[in-house]
């Protein structure tokens, strides 16, 4: 009655026939065990290519030994194991850093892709949606490589054709949780390829002291505290703005007074020069002898003080016409840091709506013409939302200390920078875990950077006064 169909086929029939059972059995086409062995060979041989290829040196290591053991005995084969080992043994304990370099390392990304991420990578992939299963088969993104520093791994993954980075960046709790990290960050190394970072510890646990003041005068950039990868945190002050964001206690005084303390020497060698408005009356007044007459902290005199700082700035501009596009310090003509501590007083909660029109008009000003004449802007702020700060996209570099909200993170360093990475608001609230901390956007660069600034005391800061109040506005 009925004619066989494939399998395929049968879902889509419809019988009216009530109480009646039709079974449909799949057409099966019999492959013949030659062309079976045949494919696995074929596969076989293409594996053992792949791994000498990939891996020369650690077949080597294997089959030399094991060859020599076939030819000449177990003893040669032991001697030949035994030698090496027993010369390389003393090397991590005499010079730890070069043996990482070239071999822990390397070990442990071994280790790391072959019991953590090769091991979970299949129902990481699946539960998390990144991988499919169609027809019964998986189609997974592909480990291409993984390597290990002293804080992360960082593992090189080939996508699916059709999938995008923002699959992988809402996605980045399913894969910190999956491979047992806290965090993990998505990064675009090329075309089709991600490199997620995997911390292992957090370099920046440990609070950082007050870094030297430099012995050479620069305007920059400024060494300020250490990246997670361990690298120096310097950040760019000169033909940048820079606006700083976080909670209270969150670190803002550190990077003030941290970039303060590296402009010092040339502070006192005129080539900069820094005005300082401190509507708290707190963060900058512990160090006023060092600003002098730049120095304001009522919302009158923040207003003066940045109206002052646009006249010098239009009247260098009309100088520079014609001769100059970019600024070079000079005793002459100074680089010019305004630092703005807690600005949301003055642009947003200012009663005064002339005073509030003054200082935003002045901000915008500054933020928009300052660049090019040798005028930069440090601002913070604890609410980073639009209506307090309305001239935030016109700071090119951002930092995003311990935030209250999620969605506080975008605000201050622009959308989907939390899904690559940047969990302000998982900062520890406790002062000596996560004070200073906090996630870095430069204008070059979309990828949020990790660093942790170093603590001014106000130990600190009085050593600071006494030896350059004196030059420091002159």
């Amino acid at each position: 009655m009925f004619k066989k169909l494939p399998g395929d086929e049968a879902r889509t029939l419809v019988t009216t026939t009530p109480d009646t059972a039709v079974v449909f059995r799949p057409a099966v086409v019999r492959t013949p065990a030659i062309v079976t062995i045949t494919i696995f060979l074929w596969r076989l041989l293409a594996g053992i290519v792949r791994l000498v290829w990939r891996h020369p040196i650690a077949v080597a290591v294997l089959a030399v030994p094991a060859v020599l053991g076939i030819l000449y005995g177990w003893r040669l084969a032991l001697v030949v194991v035994a030698v090496p080992l027993s010369l390389l043994a003393p090397w991590p304990f005499f010079d730890r850093a070069s043996f990482n370099r070239w071999m822990g390392w390397r070990l442990l990304a071994w280790w790391r892709l072959v019991w953590v991420y090769r091991r979970h990578w299949q129902p990481v992939m699946i539960v998390s949606g990144l991988g499919r299963n169609l027809h019964g088969r998986d189609y997974l993104p592909r480990i291409v490589r993984v390597t290990c520093t002293s804080w992360a791994d960082l593992v090189t993954v080939k996508m699916i054709s059709g999938q995008s980075v923002k699959d992988w960046t809402d996605r980045i709790e399913h894969l910190a949780h999956g491979f047992g990290a806290t965090s993990c960050r998505v990064t675009v190394a090329r075309s089709g390829r991600l490199l997620l970072a995997f911390p292992r510890r957090d370099p920046l646990a440990t609070p950082l002291p007050a870094l030297p003041i430099p012995e050479v005068a620069s305007v920059g950039p400024v060494e300020i505290g250490r990246c997670e990868d361990g690298t120096p945190w310097r950040l760019k002050v000169h033909g940048t703005h820079v606006l700083v964001a976080g909670a209270t206690g969150a670190g803002k005084g550190s990077i003030i007074w941290s970039t303060i303390r590296g402009l010092l020497p040339a502070v006192r060698a005129g080539l900069v020069q820094v005005w300082a408005l401190d509507p708290k009356r707190m963060e900058l007044s512990f160090g006023r002898a060092l600003f002098g007459d730049r120095y304001a902290a009522s919302p009158a005199a923040c207003a003066d003080l940045l109206e002052a700082a646009v006249t010098v700035m239009q009247e260098r501009a009309d100088r520079f016409a014609g001769l100059q596009r970019n600024h070079t310090p000079t005793v002459d003509d100074p680089f010019v840091l305004v630092v703005v501590d807690e600005v949301a007083f003055l642009t947003a909660y200012q009663s005064d709506k002339g005073l509030k029109l003054r200082i935003s008009a002045a901000l915008a000003t500054l933020t928009t013409q300052g660049r090019a004449v040798g005028f930069g802007v440090m601002a913070a702020l604890q609410d980073p939302r639009k209506e307090v700060m309305n001239v935030r996209n016109l700071f090119p570099d951002k930092i995003a200390l311990r935030l209250d909200e999620s969605e506080q993170v975008d605000m201050v360093l622009g959308d989907g920078a939390r899904d690559r990475g940047a969990l302000a608001d998982h900062i520890s609230p406790v002062p000596e875990q996560g004070a200073g901390i906090g996630y870095i956007r430069l204008e070059t660069s979309p990828d949020p950077i990790r660093a942790r600034a170093g603590y001014v005391s106000d130990i600190d800061i009085r050593a600071m006064v006494a030896d350059f109040a004196a030059e420091a506005h002159q």
